[in-house]
């Protein structure tokens, strides 16, 4: 635990607490609104908000489904407000599979255990400590800030961000940007230098439901016309497809970026072995050089001596930005006439610029802590809110600044077991988020 005394601001030493608290409101999300705790977050955050003078309003799509939305007026209200927003939910866990207790928020290895530790209670913690300190201290940000605390993230955000969006757009529709999770986390290139990842760019989602129709009969005759087959031969096709590597505005610049850190040529025609490079982030860059189809649920059949009339299987689809009608049309050229689709979830590709002032800000912010510090774009490979707000024409970025040690296997911890945030990360983020603001 870090004490009073030992050189730290009271940020820092409040985004721990808040982090632990947050994480041991379990904020498990299982999609059909059983969650326990999205409701107790809420208020837990209205309370901390209210607390330093800010005035939440607790927004309720659906029983329990709960979400906070701020504003903390600037200096210049001419300006376009500055969106910063993360979700309260969670990814379920089960404590066998954990070192620690996945709600326990305890503290060990110099890290803060628990489910939410970098999805996303970190950053959730990084904002309120910060906007906490500034309220007490007097100091206004530079133009007004939004905050928006979320319900369903990880389940699309139906009910919240999106329902949020569609319901009461006002709250937003003036932010010129947001800021949010997955990005401004440091890989280490040398001993001395790191890269720090800024989300600018996300796949879009697609996960479709295919359906294959033939007729039903007795499982001990000759049957052409069965379903299961056709289903199965087409999720053969969809599994084993491999789309070519295709490079984005993004993913290029990364790249390029990445090439000129190690010194070596930028190969177009050998993009994957240069992301192998990256160690522990490698197979989420990778997965971001091209589309891709996985499937993941089949279902068929009642009793084994009845051959169904219908069949069915769930794909998880994601497609590069500016490439979504591309995409499928080769999906629906590997499914073949006999199979049908439709969507379960769809949701768009997200790509934004890196330049001007919001990312001189993160570049700047960053360099006055960590000196070796480089600010990239890149794109991720799966989807945050910011598909939602979108929406409103707010230019979205991933922007969770931590500092990391070079061996912590990051992208593997989302959803997995053992998730964990470094302590000095956690306040490294509050240093930097704090900078971030008085600069942008």
């Amino acid at each position: 635990m870090v004490e009073a005394g030992d050189g730290v601001s009271g940020a820092e030493r409040e985004v721990v607490d808040l982090c632990r608290e947050l994480i041991a409101i379990d904020t498990s999300n299982y999609g059909d609104h059983s969650g326990p705790g999205e409701r107790a977050a809420a208020e837990y955050v209205a309370a901390k908000l209210d607390e330093v003078g800010i005035e939440p309003t607790i927004y309720e799509s659906h029983p329990g489904r709960s979400s906070v939305v701020a504003r903390v007026p600037g200096e210049d209200p001419g300006r376009a407000p500055l969106l910063l927003h993360g979700h309260l939910d969670v990814v379920p866990a089960d404590a066998a599979d954990w070192t620690h207790d996945p709600f326990g928020g305890e503290i060990a290895d110099g890290c803060v255990w628990g489910r939410g530790a970098i999805d996303m209670k970190d950053m959730d913690a990084m904002i309120l400590a910060v906007l906490r300190r500034r309220m007490r201290e007097g100091r206004r940000p530079p133009r007004d800030i939004v905050l928006a605390f979320l319900a369903d993230e990880e389940a699309g955000g139906t009910w919240g961000a999106r329902w949020l969006v569609d319901q009461h757009p006002g709250l937003f529709a003036d932010c010129s940007e947001a800021i949010s999770e997955v990005g401004g986390f440091s890989v280490t290139v040398a001993e001395n230098r790191r890269l720090y990842l800024v989300e600018t760019a996300e796949k879009g989602i697609a996960w479709m439901r295919l359906k294959a129709r033939g007729t039903a009969g007795h499982g001990s005759m000759t049957n052409d016309d069965n379903a299961v087959t056709e289903l199965a031969d087409a999720v053969a096709r969809l599994g084993r497809h491999r789309f070519p590597v295709q490079l984005t505005t993004t993913v290029r610049t990364f790249m390029e970026e990445v090439c000129a850190e190690f010194g070596i040529e930028f190969d177009e025609n050998d993009v994957e072995s240069t992301v192998a490079r990256l160690g522990s982030v490698s197979s989420m860059i990778g997965a971001t050089l091209r589309h891709t189809v996985n499937p993941t649920v089949l279902d068929a059949g009642y009793k084994a001596n009845v051959i169904p009339g219908t069949a069915t299987a769930d794909v998880d689809g994601r497609f590069l930005p500016g490439l979504e009608d591309e995409y499928f049309a080769e999906i629906d050229r590997l499914l073949g006439p006999g199979v049908d689709r439709e969507f379960i979830h769809h949701l768009p590709s997200v790509e934004t610029g890196f330049g001007g002032g919001i990312a001189t800000a993160m570049s700047e912010s960053l360099l006055a802590e960590d000196p070796e510090a480089k600010a990239v774009p890149y794109c991720l490979s799966g989807g945050t809110d910011a598909k939602s707000f979108q929406s409103l024409g707010i230019r979205n970025y991933g922007f969770a600044p931590l500092r990391l040690p070079a061996d912590l296997n990051f992208s593997g911890m989302f959803h997995g077991v053992d998730e964990r945030v470094p302590v000095d990360g956690l306040q490294f983020g509050v240093r930097v988020l704090d900078r971030f603001i008085s600069m942008s």
